[in-house]
C-alpha cells in the first residue's frame, strides 16, 4: 500500500476544529515542523494537543498556541514557552500536567489497545489524589481541577490507575520512511515520536528521506501498521532544524 502524500497541506486537510492531536518531539528535537506549519496555515482551532511540551514561543506547537488555536494541552512540562505559561495562568488554556514517564506509557498503551495501567508515579501527590489545577479563571482561581484517581496496593506498595491516551490524529517526524509507512528515527529525535504515532487514529509522518523500496525489517523502529500517511520532505525542509539552546565551549 502506497501511503505517500507529497503535499503537507493535503496530508492535514481533514484535521478540523476541536480535533485531538498527538504530536511527537521533545523540546524542538524531532518535531514535525512542516506538518505543524501546514496545519497553522489551515486556521483550525480548538485543538486538544497531547505532547511532551508545547514547543517554544516561535517554533513548533508554540506557533499554533500563539494564535490561540489550542484549547487544551496534555503534557509533562511547560518548558521554554512563556506564552504557554501565560495562557495557562491567565485561564485561557486548559493544561493537564502529568509525569513524563506516565505520559509516555499512556500513549503507548493507547496504541496497544490497553485501556489503563497502574503505576507508582504520582502516589502521594495531587497527580493521584486530585486537585491539580487544570484551568484557572482570569482572576487566578481554580476553575477546573484534576479528579482523584483509583489507587491500589500491590505487594505492599501503592499504585495509581492511569488511563491510556488515543487521539484523532498524530503528527510525527522520522529520519527515513518507506511507502508502506515503516519509519526509522535518528538518535534522540526518536523520543516521543513512536509513542505519539501509536496513539493516533490517523497518523501522518513527515520523513527526511523516502527510501526506494521497503526498509529492511531489522531497521524499522515503528512499523507501518501505525502510520496512514507519509510526507517526504525536501532537502531544504529536512535541514531546517532549530536548536532550542545552543551550547558552545
Amino acid at each position: 500500500m502506497d501511503k505517500v502524500i507529497t503535499d503537507a497541506r493535503e496530508a492535514v486537510a481533514d484535521i478540523g476544529d476541536g480535533a485531538s492531536l498527538a504530536v511527537g518531539g521533545f523540546g524542538l528535537c524531532g518535531i514535525p515542523s512542516v506538518l505543524l506549519h501546514a496545519l497553522h496555515e489551515r486556521a483550525v482551532g480548538g485543538l486538544r494537543v497531547v505532547s511532551n511540551n508545547c514547543g517554544t514561543d516561535h517554533h513548533g506547537l508554540g506557533v499554533l498556541l500563539a494564535d490561540h488555536r489550542i484549547s487544551r494541552v496534555t503534557a509533562s512540562y511547560v518548558g521554554e514557552n512563556k506564552e504557554f505559561a501565560r495562557q495557562y495562568l491567565s485561564g485561557e488554556l486548559e493544561v493537564e500536567l502529568i509525569p513524563q514517564g506516565t505520559l509516555a506509557e499512556r500513549l503507548r498503551a493507547g496504541g496497544c489497545g490497553i485501556p489503563a495501567f497502574f503505576t507508582p508515579a504520582g502516589i502521594g501527590t495531587q497527580v493521584a489524589d486530585g486537585g491539580l489545577p487544570w484551568k484557572y479563571t482570569a482572576d487566578g482561581a481554580v476553575e477546573v481541577a484534576s479528579p482523584p484517581k483509583e489507587q491500589r496496593a500491590f505487594d505492599g506498595r501503592a499504585y495509581v490507575l492511569e488511563e491510556s491516551v488515543t487521539t484523532d490524529f498524530a503528527l510525527v517526524r522520522a529520519e527515513r520512511g518507506d511507502r508502506h509507512g515503516n519509519l526509522v528515527f535518528h538518535r534522540s529525535a526518536r523520543n516521543f515520536n513512536p509513542l505519539a504515532a501509536m496513539a493516533g487514529t490517523v497518523t501522518v509522518a513527515e520523513v527526511e528521506e523516502l527510501v526506494d523500496g521497503a526498509l529492511h525489517p531489522d531497521e524499522v523502529h515503528l512499523p507501518g501498521l501505525f502510520v496512514q500517511r507519509v510526507v517526504p520532505l525536501t532537502a531544504e525542509q529536512s535541514a531546517d532544524k532549530t536548536i532550542e539552546k545552543a551550547t558552545v565551549r
